[in-house]
Formats: structure tokens, C-alpha cells, sequence
């Protein structure tokens, strides 16, 4: 059994990279890839505990990107795109570029406590950066919130503060969809669009018309296995991967903590059991096998 899809404490996970090692090792998975959003710190962090107990560890990244702008001009939800670096580290050019990401969430985070300030929410950016680590994100936004009494839960501290079209939301300056295709092709990885049930029209025909729009952009895979993907999901994103050729992949974009619900290798409720063969399937470059790695 396998998981491609995790975050450590890096990002917006709970675990440390060589506790979430221990994790996988204590599970018996084969192979693990650590996904963290717009940083290498915890793959970079993990490497020597995987080596020393013999897991399979990926390099992994998964990066927040905008498509282009809705008709009606309002910004359009973020998309996730996942990136695995198979057979060679990520090159020095790309993790330069990370950096720059970095420093555009660090800016919207001032810009971000600035806005809240304004709301009469006393927080202020170092309790925020200090449950944050290498990245700090909107989900570290929300435990300060919470614990200082100003939400009821985590998920109303994005409803009231943190969404895009909350009281204190500041956008952010994201890749397109596109670019972030081509930084993590440049850089000798294998772009996969992740869990494609968050895109706001994951139907078969919208689905189609976008695969048509990123794939000659060097988009290789879709990430058809996931916790929150039902069988009947999975099964059409697994046949859309195989109808345009592209790689399967799958994990359980586990948090630890942050996400109770979720758990690594199995998913939410066990939904998940993913093969070693779908991660020799992307070595291989080919299009993954319907049918399999779903409960």
C-alpha cells in the first residue's frame, strides 16, 4: 500500500516529517510521498529517516495556482496542482522559484493581520508564524483564531475571516494553472492535477475541456484516488485519465491533526487502499489502470 498525498508540519500538516515517516513505516506502506503546499522543507526533512528505515520516500510538492479569471471577472478559487520528482531531484531554478512563492504568502500575510487589525482581531503574524514552520498559510490563520476565542471552529474562521470572499480575505499573487505546469515540467517533474472534485465544474464535459486546455501545457496526471472522491467520482476521473492518457495517482492528503478525519494510507473511513503498482505505473510514465485502489 502506498500514499502520494501528504503534508507534514512544514505546511499546513501536523506531523513532523520523521514522525509522519514512523507513521508510514508503522503502517507497512511501500512508498510514500510527502506533497507539502509550495515547499520541499519536509521531503528535504524526511529523507534521512526514510533512508534509515528503508521506506520509499517521493519528493513531492503540491502548489497553489489561479486558472484564468471567471467570465463574469470576479478571481477565480485556487486549484491545486501536485507535482513528484520520480527520477531526479527538483533543479535549483525551481526551488528559486519557491522561494519567491514564499516570500508572495509571507506579503499577504502582513497584508492579511493588517486587514484583520482592521477588524478589531488582535492576532498578530509571529503566534501565527510560529505554528507555521517553513510555510505559514491561512490554516494556521484559523488555529490562532480559534484559540484565542474568536471562532467557534476552524472552519469558521475561514467562513468569517479567511475565504476568498470573507470580511478579511487579501488575494494572493498565485501562478496561473499553466505556469505551474511548466515550472514543475521544467524542473523534471511530473504535473498532476489534484483532487479534481474541489474544481467548481467537475463534471465530464467541463473536466474534458480543461484536461484539453492543460495538456499541451505538459500536464501528465490526475490525481483520481482521494479521501474526499466517492466511487462513483473516482471512477470517472480514473476514465478520463485513461481516455487523454495520463497517469493515475492517489493519495489521502493527510494533515494528522489538522484534519481528524483523514487518515494516512487509508483515507476517510478507509476509502482507500492504493497499490505499489499505480506508483510503478508513473515511473513508467504511462496511464494508470481503472479499477483498482478505490473502497
Amino acid at each position: 500500500m502506498i500514499d502520494l498525498h501528504t503534508h507534514t508540519d512544514q505546511s499546513d500538516g501536523s506531523l513532523a516529517p520523521d514522525a509522519i515517516v514512523r507513521a508510514a513505516l508503522d503502517l507497512r506502506l511501500e512508498a510514500l510521498a510527502i506533497t507539502d503546499h509550495d515547499t520541499l522543507a519536509g521531503y528535504d526533512e524526511a529523507r534521512a529517516a526514510a533512508a534509515e528505515c528503508g521506506l520509499e520516500l517521493v519528493c513531492g510538492i503540491e502548489l497553489s495556482t489561479r486558472p484564468a479569471s471567471v467570465p463574469n471577472g470576479r478571481r477565480a478559487p485556487s486549484v491545486h496542482l501536485l507535482g513528484y520528482f520520480l527520477h531526479a531531484p527538483p533543479t535549483a531554478d525551481f526551488r528559486n522559484w519557491l522561494r519567491g512563492q514564499q516570500q508572495s504568502r509571507h506579503k499577504r500575510n502582513v497584508d492579511l493581520i493588517a486587514k484583520l487589525h482592521s477588524l478589531g482581531v488582535a492576532i498578530e503574524l509571529p503566534e501565527v508564524q510560529a505554528l507555521g514552520r517553513s510555510l505559514t498559510g491561512r490554516p494556521h490563520f484559523a488555529q490562532v483564531l480559534l484559540k484565542k476565542g474568536y471562532v467557534p471552529t476552524i472552519q469558521a474562521a475561514f467562513d468569517m475571516y479567511l475565504a476568498d470572499d470573507a470580511q478579511a480575505a487579501v488575494e494572493r499573487d498565485e501562478p496561473t494553472l499553466a505556469e505551474g505546469i511548466r515550472r514543475i515540467a521544467a524542473a523534471g517533474g511530473s504535473p498532476v492535477l489534484a483532487h479534481p472534485v474541489r474544481l467548481p465544474n467537475h463534471d465530464s464535459a467541463s473536466l474534458e475541456t480543461l484536461l484539453g486546455e492543460l495538456i499541451p501545457e505538459g500536464l501528465t496526471g490526475i490525481e483520481a484516488y482521494h479521501s474526499e472522491h466517492n466511487a462513483e467520482q473516482t471512477a470517472l476521473f480514473a476514465s478520463l485519465a485513461e481516455r487523454f492518457h495520463l497517469m493515475v495517482t492517489g493519495g489521502s492528503d493527510f494533515h494528522g491533526a489538522n484534519k481528524p478525519a483523514i487518515s494516512l494510507g487509508s483515507g476517510r473511513s478507509g476509502n482507500l487502499c492504493l497499490p505499489y503498482r499505480i506508483l510503478e505505473q508513473m515511473k513508467n510514465g504511462g496511464p494508470g489502470t481503472t479499477g483498482i485502489g478505490a473502497r
